[in-house]
């Protein structure tokens, strides 16, 4: 249907350490099994945030400006997303299982982030989430306050098998799989990883990617990653 390539994952949580995984928590521990460090930075979330789940038609109205800002900070810029392309985005949210949370400050009750959460039965995978920038300095600690009210709501509260914040990446734009290993306990789910492209595209990574390392341009760089994922060899 005229697609560059396809993506397949397989023998999802094997027992055996391989190039790709998921970020999963199967386990909700509580405060008491978190850092105390940890704890310290959600307790401060909680005093100046709310998490709340929203209508999908605030977030539509509210969210661009906060993803413009969130995007402003990474990492890989060419990651930037236009209006356009984030009312597609929710738009395809819509018409499937989906749950937003939004991160209000108590004091104005303005929202100044949010989380989309896809549903899969008696599991979730947590989505695209945004701050404005502002609350990202200092003590305001937001993505300790959001991840652990997720975590207790979906865990604790909804009894999930597990939740999950996604694949390995392949542009390496941010830390977040680090910060929730480090933070709250989530682990890898390690899987096989097969990459099938069109006929050109197959020829121009085999031609690539012995020099995967020198180049720089992101999107490049980002599927010779994935072809090393699939080889084992990143």
């Amino acid at each position: 249907m005229g697609g560059l390539l396809v993506r397949n994952t397989y023998n999802f949580d094997c027992q055996k350490e391989t190039g790709f995984w998921y970020i999963i928590k199967d386990q909700y521990e509580g405060l008491e099994g978190l850092s105390s460090r940890t704890r310290n930075k959600i307790h401060h979330a909680f005093n100046y945030f709310d998490y709340r789940l929203i209508p999908f038609e605030d977030l539509k109205e509210k969210g661009y400006q906060i993803i413009d800002e969130t995007y402003a900070d990474y990492a890989v810029h060419d990651r930037k997303m236009n209006h356009d392309v984030f009312m597609e985005y929710l738009n395809q949210c819509h018409e499937k299982p989906f749950d937003y949370w939004g991160i209000f400050d108590k004091e104005t009750q303005q929202m100044v982030g949010f989380c989309t959460v896809t549903l899969w039965g008696d599991c979730c995978e947590y989505g695209m989430t945004g701050i404005m920038t502002k609350y990202k300095k200092g003590s305001y600690y937001p993505y300790y306050g959001l991840y652990q009210h997720l975590n207790q709501h979906y865990l604790e509260k909804q009894l999930f098998r597990y939740v999950s914040d996604s694949a390995r990446t392949i542009t390496e734009h941010s830390q977040i799989h680090d910060f929730l290993i480090q933070n709250f306990n989530f682990r890898k789910a390690y899987c096989q990883l097969e990459v099938h492209y069109c006929w050109w595209m197959k020829i121009a990574v085999k031609m690539l990617y012995p020099f995967r390392k020198i180049l720089s341009l992101p999107r490049v760089k980002a599927i010779l990653n994935m072809e090393a994922m699939q080889r084992g060899e990143k």
